[in-house]
């Protein structure tokens, strides 16, 4: 017997079930979606201090929810990993030498370390309020564009805000030191005064619809269609008629007296 048959002679085996029965191998489709995870939820769900501290954080920095927290402090975990491992190897190691620089200027670029705080051991020591610090509605609201960080993440959302000329809506956009001083209303934004808004517009039409029907119905047929609205009512017997019902004769006369 050949090898190869033995090989299918041995997988048919390893598929039989406890019964004996045959069960034909199944391949597993490809999956092709590129996802991971963003967050970690604490071990410990009902922590005093860990609420407390989540908590202020939510509201000192206008955040949606403690996922947002949660997602800071898994992105910083995978940064202090990264230093820990680079800090284990000799001082002149190949790697450590450049995969250390480019971490350390990455974290230059964010804002989360000074000029002076260009070494590994001081990514150890960052915190997660420095990074909640550089978001986008923290900036909003330190440049006095927003009331409070919570008005600041609206507007983003609503797409007030740009960063230099590309227009954000992202509350959690990490701005790096040199689109600091970008940060500004969107030249589109109802806010500038450049254009309308929605509810505004809004408002206009319908001041214009009444300014209309005001215009077509002079002040004395408006108070003789009230008159017959009256009339006619009392006519059928209604003693004290509702406003939808003299809406609807008013409106009955007005036609009328159009044709």
């Amino acid at each position: 017997v050949s090898s190869a048959a033995s090989d299918v002679y041995k997988r048919q085996v390893s598929t039989q079930s406890t019964w004996g029965l045959f069960i034909p191998e199944r391949k597993m489709p490809k999956n092709y979606v590129n996802c991971h995870k963003t967050w970690n939820a604490p071990k410990r769900p009902y922590e005093r201090e860990r609420l407390s501290q989540e908590l202020k954080y939510v509201g000192l920095y206008g955040l949606k929810n403690k996922k947002e927290v949660w997602r800071v402090q898994y992105m910083l975990a995978k940064i202090r990993k990264a230093a820990r491992e680079l800090l284990i190897l000799p001082e002149n190691d190949p790697r450590r030498l450049f995969e250390g620089e480019a971490l350390v200027n990455r974290m230059m670029r964010l804002g989360v370390l000074k000029e002076e705080e260009k070494r590994l051991d001081y990514v150890l020591g960052l915190t997660v309020p420095q990074f909640l610090e550089r978001r986008l509605a923290t900036k909003v609201f330190k440049a006095r564009t927003a009331k409070s960080p919570h008005e600041a993440r609206v507007m983003i959302y609503q797409r007030h805000i740009r960063v230099g000329k590309q227009n954000v809506n992202i509350p959690s956009f990490m701005v790096r030191v040199e689109n600091e001083n970008q940060v500004e209303l969107a030249s589109e934004s109802s806010l500038t005064g450049a254009k309308n808004g929605r509810t505004k517009k809004l408002k206009l039409k319908g001041k214009t619809k009444a300014e209309q029907k005001k215009e077509e119905v002079p002040e004395g047929d408006q108070e003789q269609i009230g008159i017959n609205t009256f009339q006619y009512l009392s006519l059928i017997h209604i003693s004290e008629p509702t406003r939808p019902e003299r809406i609807s004769y008013a409106v009955f006369c007005l036609k009328k007296k159009k044709n």
